[in-house]
């Protein structure tokens, strides 16, 4: 059993290979409600999994490359202290230090996301892999997506896109449907895909090998 997980307003919301949606307001609970239903082989979330301690890692370098148009949807990850800040203005600070650039208040605001993952990784029980939708998608598509998926284009563009690779989406897709918005739960069901892809030993890394971020850290997004 593999799961796929996206952040959202409320919280996470996960979907599981099979198509069975899931909820929690912490990452360590929405992968326990899915544990519920079966021991978890692996979980690939779309968050990053492993902070530099300087400079722009390469998985963030490659994603954007993959996905052409939709390069703007891979955000830089921020050096480990840039996220461990405060407050935005001390992000920047210390961000413009040690890697010469500042960061954006969108990057800055998966801080807490990042530092949630970060603890939890290692208590998890089964790999955890960092996976980003739009890579995906871009994957399935063999091109970058025409339309962002905030658009209604864009949603069917997705649904068609998981539908192509035997992910036929639910009309009830469980507390996943309840607290995530559309976009979200399509986002984690490719980030299953892709997590089933894993397990099955034919995803690829962005770098492969993984890049060694340092002090054991390694990061790379697969798909």
């Amino acid at each position: 059993m593999v799961l796929g997980v996206d952040a959202c307003k409320k919280g996470w919301v996960g979907v599981s290979g099979e198509l069975r949606g899931y909820f929690g307001r912490t990452i360590d609970e929405v992968v326990a409600a899915a544990a519920q239903d079966g021991s978890l082989d692996v979980v690939g979330i779309d968050i990053p999994v492993g902070m530099p301690a300087t400079g722009a890692r390469q998985a963030d370098v490659l994603a954007r490359r993959m996905v052409g148009r939709r390069a703007s949807s891979v955000f830089s990850t921020p050096v480990r202290d840039a996220v461990a800040a405060a407050t935005y203005a001390e992000a920047l600070e210390v961000s413009l230090r040690l890697t010469g650039k500042g960061i954006s208040r969108q990057s800055y605001a998966l801080a807490q996301r990042i530092l949630e993952v970060d603890a939890w990784a290692p208590t998890a029980g089964c790999p955890v892999i960092e996976v980003h939708p739009e890579v995906c998608f871009a994957t399935m598509a063999g091109h970058s997506l025409e339309h962002p998926k905030s658009t209604w284009a864009g949603i069917e563009e997705r649904r068609r896109l998981l539908a192509s690779v035997g992910l036929l989406m639910p009309a009830d897709i469980g507390a996943a449907g309840e607290y995530g918005a559309v976009d979200d739960v399509l986002d984690a069901a490719a980030v299953a895909w892709t997590t089933g892809r894993y397990a099955e030993g034919k995803a690829v890394a962005y770098p492969d090998p993984p890049e060694v971020l340092g002090e054991g850290v390694t990061a790379a997004i697969w798909v």
